[in-house]
């Protein structure tokens, strides 16, 4: 709703409803009333507009915040060694923004383990206000390795694995949780 229209939709009250509304009470009270409807839904718009401008496409608009795809690139590799197949993560964060570390997981079948991750980069401490003090990484690019293999020794073809994920900007906005989806090719290693 635009300005315009809620001007004009408090004139129409204010002309329309007054000696309707108040043939007895004061037209101030009913100014008032109209006035305030209008402040509001100016409020409400314009804070319905600030929303639609956070993660504008178009090119034309300048938004603050990127789209979660334009913030992070998020790129998977796997390779096959004599403990079952090594899978990196490598994330490229644009400056600005950052992950967490303890909201990078990995889901995989029954039968799959995983090794713990290890990172390229040491994470940072922050006093995030959703969970406390947390570690994340602001660095341009941090990569997260672990190895995958099959508990019983055998291997496994074309494996689902769901690697989940969250990041924020530092001006304020934590997108909501990501997930990538691969499949991998885990050896034999018995």
């Amino acid at each position: 709703m635009s300005i315009k229209t809620l001007l004009s939709a408090s004139d129409i009250i204010n002309k329309t409803h007054v000696n309707k509304m108040c043939s007895k009470a004061p037209r101030v009270w009913v100014i008032t009333v109209a006035a305030s409807l209008s402040v509001t839904g100016l409020s409400m718009s314009a804070q319905a507009a600030g929303l639609s401008d956070l993660f504008s496409s178009s090119s034309s608009k300048s938004s603050k915040f990127l789209p979660v795809d334009e913030a992070f690139d998020v790129l998977t590799s796997s390779k096959a060694t004599s403990k079952g197949t090594r899978l990196a993560i490598t994330f490229d964060i644009t400056p600005g923004h950052y992950v967490y570390k303890n909201q990078l997981k990995v889901r995989f079948p029954k039968g799959i383990s995983a090794t713990p991750f290890t990172y390229s980069q040491k994470p940072v401490t922050i006093d995030d206000p959703t969970f406390g003090k947390v570690p994340v990484f602001k660095q341009r690019t941090v990569v997260a390795t672990t190895t995958l293999a099959t508990k019983n020794g055998k291997g496994a073809k074309n494996a689902p694995i769901i690697i989940d994920w969250q990041g924020c900007a530092s001006a304020g906005l934590c997108y909501p949780p990501e997930k990538v989806t691969t499949k991998i090719n885990i050896p034999a290693t018995r």
